[in-house]
Parts: C-alpha cells; structure tokens; sequence
C-alpha cells in the first residue's frame, strides 16, 4: 500500500478486502494511520500462511528500488487497485 507521497507499507492479513477497508478509513492505529497509507497499489494471493510470511518478509527486507519495479510490474500507474477485489 501507499499514499500520495509514495510511502510504501507492506503487510500480511488472511482477509485483504477487510484489512485495507481498514487501513482506508483509518481504523488501525500505527504506521499506515499515521501516514496516511490508503491506496492499494500491490497483492498477492497465497494458499499458505506460512508462505505468505515468508513473503512479505522477503519483500520487506528489499531495497525501494526493487520494491517498485515489483510494483510496476502489475500496476506500472499505481492505481488504487481496491474496487478489483
């Protein structure tokens, strides 16, 4: 997720349409509510739990550059990709 000033956060929930419904209307206090973090721009679908942890552990762990080609690589004009799910 990101907001106008391209912050990136990157997290993990069992449930995205809930979790970003969430984070839209500022519902969780931390990182996403203090910098405004609304627009879904990336996701991924994982069966596993354990996977998905690895995952967003990984991508984490990552530099921006790499995380925005990532990006780009599904949503090159960062659209707001929440009314898709």
């Amino acid at each position: 997720m990101t907001n106008k000033s391209q912050t990136l956060y990157t997290g993990v929930t069992n449930n995205l349409l809930k979790r970003v419904y969430q984070h839209k209307n500022k519902l969780i206090d931390g990182f996403t509510k203090k910098y405004n973090i609304t627009i879904l721009i990336y996701y991924e679908t994982h069966e596993d739990l354990r996977a998905a942890i690895a995952r967003e552990k990984q991508i984490k762990g990552w530099l921006r550059k790499k995380k925005i080609a990532l990006i780009a690589s599904m949503n090159p004009e960062w659209k707001d990709l929440y009314s898709e799910l």
